[in-house]
């Protein structure tokens, strides 16, 4: 073979070296003497994975993210608590009481009883036994009730006396107020004596207006109910003032059939002495 053919063959080999992988040749030889060292690099392996592996350690667990004051739920708003008056703790004590949790009232005043039934009712429902009604406990209470009428707040327990009613501010007139549940025996303006009634219910509602004494009954007994009425002053067909012993027992959970009742017997002993046929008798709210 000429010279010409040997130096194609010696290219055509570099070539072949090349395309297999690169050569180092050891310093100082200068591509003499020692044979050159060969170095395989996988075609594609990342720089990286050139690097000696690093012990194994066990991975730190991730960073709790921080609470900040605005991520922390907002607290329940409180709407009434014991010592609050109104209407509203009126409703609310109506509310209870349709649901059993309460029987007395409503009163209109958030006393201890109304504080232990609101106890009562967030501890049954898994809500923080506080005592005190926030907004959670009210649209729970809301979902579970209806809307209380006028007889639901006012004629299902006792209230304190209200102003009198301005028909009531001359002469001889027994002022009768649903609002508050009271007679005030009222003489040219000036109350005489005060005591808590009952009313009709609301199938058998005491009448309201203005109406005068026309029969007075000591020892009165009802033909249409059978029932003792002592001490009855009658102002309305059958309706009259009187003690009733059913009122003395049970308070409030019960209800006359249009009368006005008194459940404490002195006082309306006492009151039956002074008043007189003819003397005017004023039932409003």
């Amino acid at each position: 073979m000429g010279r010409k053919g040997i130096g194609v063959l010696a290219v055509l080999g570099a070539m072949a070296v090349g395309a297999a992988g690169c050569t180092v040749q050891p310093a100082g030889t200068d591509g003499k003497g020692a044979p050159p060292v060969r170095i395989e690099v996988p075609s594609g392996t990342p720089e990286a994975s050139r690097e000696p592996a690093s012990p194994s350690r066990t991975p730190e667990p991730p960073a709790k993210p921080s609470v900040t004051p605005s991520s922390r739920p907002t607290p329940a708003r409180v709407l009434w608590s014991p010592g609050d008056k109104g209407r509203d703790v009126r409703e609310l004590q109506a509310r209870l009481r349709q649901i059993a949790w309460i029987f007395h009232g409503p009163t209109g005043t958030y006393d201890d009883l109304t504080a232990e039934a609101v106890r009562g009712f967030q501890g049954k429902r898994g809500l923080p036994k506080t005592g005190v009604t926030d907004t959670v406990t009210w649209q729970r209470l809301l979902a579970m009730t209806r809307e209380p009428g006028r007889w639901d707040l006012y004629l299902m327990g006792g209230q304190e006396a209200d102003a009198p009613d301005p028909r009531c501010m001359t002469g001889r007139v027994m002022c009768i107020s649903k609002s508050s549940r009271t007679l005030r025996w009222m003489v040219d303006g000036r109350t005489v004596s005060t005591m808590p009634v009952r009313f009709g219910s609301e199938y058998t509602p005491t009448r309201e207006g203005v109406f005068r004494v026309y029969w007075k009954s000591r020892h009165h007994v009802s033909t249409l109910y059978d029932s003792p009425m002592p001490y009855a002053m009658f102002f309305s067909g059958g309706q009259a003032v009187h003690y009733s012993a059913d009122f003395a027992a049970r308070g409030y959970a019960g209800a006359s059939h249009g009368c006005v009742n008194v459940r404490d017997e002195d006082a309306i002993a006492h009151l039956y002495e002074q008043v007189e046929n003819g003397d005017k008798v004023v039932v409003h709210w």
